[in-house]
């Protein structure tokens, strides 16, 4: 499936999970699965990226107000390892899709609600789609910015948000200091961890290309270990995972272009983001950084709140290097973020067989 700007591969459970004793473990199957170990995944149908080296594992929910549950893999691509610890807000549009085309969840008369639960991290999210006249549609003319593909439209919602601390390190500013200089951050939990740095501390503005920002990978890389010690991620003698935090620079909006030449005007937007996904730039932006920049923009005297347009309460716009997310954003009544929306678009790409090799040789599932 393709969600938003991802690629998953979506496995039912009810196939996977007589394979996992016999293969040792899931990793084994989806590095298999996917090529990993080769940075081009030739053996297999990563596609070299982070954004197409995904996977889930779905199956229906017995939780009461849960139609399904699912287990997030981000799949390494030059090595065989799997990052279990995060959730994917693109592959999620993709499961409400899948959940209704797959027959997981019954469809209504004129519009599906999927209720989801994410078991890496327990956030519940919704998947909300049109099936007019009870048809779930195959295709639609929904696009999202970091893709000319088209899509079924799918709202998908992050829910419950308040239920734990927006501020890991119950502070609105926290300041590391590498090599003698100071740089600033306003590090949430929502959607994801994620650790958002002033741009002008690195001598960004936040709107750059990619390749530069990516020319401040190792800094960034380093920022994140601080940010995780000092979130509670991992202690000091743990490795940090590449998934979390999510670590990424912020700055106010200006004139820019995006990675295929598209202008974008500073008045169309209210915030700069680039992002760093599995050791490398966000060609666009992952929906759990979305959520966390969202929900970050709410705290005062945070970098993202200093940095943002003031525009209508509830709403955010991201000026990411793909171009512009719109963002929505619901408060409690005493101003907690309770839930952030966003509008994205999925697509069935195949439904297929895949084998894998040694150490798990002679196993196969159906994959749908």
């Amino acid at each position: 499936m393709r969600g938003g700007t991802s690629k998953c591969w979506l496995f039912d459970a009810v196939d996977v999970d007589p394979l996992i004793e016999q293969a040792g473990g899931l990793d084994p199957i989806l590095t298999s699965a996917f090529g990993s170990g080769d940075p081009r995944q030739l053996d297999g149908v990563g596609g070299g990226s982070s954004t197409t080296s995904k996977a889930a594992i779905v199956r229906r929910s017995s939780e009461p107000g849960i139609d399904i549950e699912y287990l997030f893999a981000q799949v390494a691509i030059g090595d065989r390892r799997v990052e279990w610890g995060s959730n994917c807000g693109n592959c999620a549009t993709a499961i409400g899709l899948y959940a209704l085309q797959t027959g997981l969840v019954a469809v209504d008369a004129a519009r599906t609600t999927v209720r989801m639960r994410n078991r890496n991290t327990g956030a519940v999210l919704t998947a909300e789609i049109v099936t007019p006249g009870g048809k779930v549609p195959a295709e639609g003319n929904a696009s999202v910015p970091g893709t000319s593909a088209l899509g079924v439209p799918v709202a998908l919602t992050f829910t419950d948000l308040a239920t734990t601390p927006l501020l890991p390190t119950g502070s609105a500013l926290d300041t590391i200091v590498l090599g003698g200089q100071r740089y600033r951050a306003t590090m949430v939990d929502a959607g994801a961890p994620a650790a958002l740095f002033a741009a002008a501390d690195l001598g960004l503005a936040g709107a750059e290309q990619n390749a530069t920002v990516g020319d401040h990978l190792p800094l960034l890389v380093a920022l994140r270990r601080e940010s995780a010690l000092r979130m509670g991620l991992c202690t000091t003698d743990e490795p940090v995972s590449h998934a979390i935090p999510k670590v990424g620079v912020v700055g106010p909006p200006q004139d820019y272009c995006t990675g295929t030449g598209e202008y974008v005007a500073a008045e169309d937007y209210d915030i700069s983001v680039r992002m760093v996904s599995m050791m490398a730039p966000h060609p666009a932006i992952g929906l759990t950084s979305a959520v966390a920049v969202a929900a970050a923009a709410t705290v005062d005297g945070g970098v993202v709140a200093d940095n943002a347009r003031a525009r209508r309460p509830g709403s955010l716009r991201l000026g990411t290097a793909a171009g512009v997310v719109d963002v929505d954003i619901i408060r409690s009544a005493d101003g907690r973020v309770e839930a952030v929306s966003l509008h994205r678009a999925a697509r069935r790409i195949a439904a297929a067989e895949l084998f894998v090799t040694l150490p798990v040789a002679a196993l196969s599932g159906s994959v749908r």
